[in-house]
């Protein structure tokens, strides 16, 4: 069941109530535009992402069933709006993928290069594995909540998680050296 609220606002703009969407999408934006980031990692794509998200949440109102949670229809639109831009993006050299200039030793300088090892180990994983880590590691998702979310089976979340952090830590200690 969506959370009251949420259920209110649905049926409110079923019947045509603009400013119901409207508090939906003040409800939900900051959560689709993290997720969309954190696939991404480009501010303008999350937003465009987001903003699709939402005119198709809006456009499909109609179809949606209220026995499930209205996070998880939304967040679900979230990730395949953020792969299928992933599939459309041409890999393109930017500055970030260049080497990272070595930092001053202050700890702030090392937590920011840290960040920056992660989030480029992040993206070598395949999108799946990086929304599984996302919604785990980011958002602080259960597991059944992502599951949810993705429309796998627990087992498989985990398994996913499992391997993508894997992955990761091996494509960490190689860039560490």
């Amino acid at each position: 069941m969506p959370e009251p609220d949420d259920e209110i606002f649905i049926q409110q703009c079923l019947q045509g109530d603009r400013e119901a969407f409207g508090m939906l999408v003040s409800r939900h934006q900051r959560s689709v535009f993290n997720v969309a980031l954190r696939m991404t990692k480009s501010y303008q794509e999350a937003q465009d992402i987001t903003q699709a998200v939402f005119i198709k949440a809006y456009e499909n109102l109609a179809s949606y069933d209220t026995r499930f949670k209205f996070f998880s229809w939304i967040y679900r639109m979230a990730v395949n709006e953020s792969l299928n831009a992933l599939k459309r993006r041409k890999r393109t050299v930017t500055l970030e993928d260049e080497p990272a200039i070595p930092a001053p030793g202050t700890a702030a300088d090392r937590a920011t290069e840290a960040e920056d090892h992660v989030g480029k180990a992040l993206m070598q994983l395949k999108p799946d594995d990086r929304a599984v880590v996302i919604l785990r590691h980011f958002l602080f998702f259960s597991y059944e909540r992502i599951a949810e979310v993705l429309e796998i089976p627990e087992k498989t979340v985990k398994s996913r998680l499992y391997t993508a952090r894997e992955r990761l830590r091996l494509t960490l200690r190689e860039r560490t050296g």
